[in-house]
């Protein structure tokens, strides 16, 4: 049985020349026989695409070669079936919709936790843990002992913290999501609204089930994932680059 391989991806960074990359991009992803969706916005790129391992080490090297997405960081896993159906890339407002068009990512974000710390960092008692996530994939899984906002979208989240948080009183804020797109940007956001001492899991979930093993870990349940596996397993997670 040939296995797909897939990547999940993103960057935030300045971007200008959004349509000739979208067509760059289609064109590179058709050619190397790549189905998936990338998303394209002025605040950066985010993607997760499916194709053969040749293909998808050579759209990453493509990609990695433009200077703004030198610092690319991957997740790599396998899908059995091909799990998109067509290849999109997409333009939009955002990468990854919050609904405030102040907040700038590449300028400011909370400090980066990588896998190996993430669980000695949570489990100090000030530390109030937060899954950025929406309530249908915290359903499936999630870190021991996390909040769980029970957003429908993103675009909920400054809601939730308006409701429920306070600079004065939640003096330390870890934050976790899928990939660490969205609690780079929710981090970025916490710091806009007061909040001083604001961690995120370096690489999200997927990163850190490459790291952590199952025997040392506080994840609990699988992880829901936007494409047709829509949980995905830690025995079909590829360790480190291609």
């Amino acid at each position: 049985m040939s296995l797909h391989t897939v990547a999940a991806f993103y960057k935030f960074v300045d971007l200008t020349d959004l349509s000739a990359l979208q067509h760059i991009l289609k064109q590179f992803c058709k050619d190397q026989d790549i189905l998936g969706t990338l998303l394209l916005a002025t605040e950066g790129i985010n993607g997760t695409v499916a194709g053969p391992a040749k293909g998808i080490k050579a759209l990453i090297a493509f990609l990695r070669a433009d200077t703004r997405f030198a610092e690319l960081e991957c997740k790599y896993s396998y899908s059995e079936q091909m799990p998109f159906q067509k290849m999109k890339v997409l333009i939009k407002n955002e990468i990854v919709h919050l609904g405030v068009p102040s907040i700038r990512p590449h300028q400011a974000t909370g400090i980066s936790v990588a896998p190996e710390q993430w669980d000695r960092l949570i489990s100090d008692p000030e530390v109030c843990l937060i899954d950025t996530r929406n309530h249908y994939e915290t359903e499936q899984g999630t870190f021991k002992g996390a909040s769980d906002p029970k957003t429908k979208t993103f675009r909920e989240f400054p809601n939730y913290v308006a409701r429920t948080l306070d600079p004065t009183q939640h003096k330390k804020i870890a934050l976790f999501c899928t990939g660490g797109i969205r609690c780079e940007k929710a981090s970025a956001y916490l710091l806009q609204q007061g909040f001083e001492n604001v961690y995120q899991l370096q690489g999200g979930i997927l990163k850190y089930l490459e790291k952590i093993s199952p025997d040392n870990s506080t994840w609990q349940g699988k992880c829901f994932i936007f494409d047709d596996r829509l949980v995905l397993d830690k025995d079909f997670i590829i360790p480190g680059e291609l």
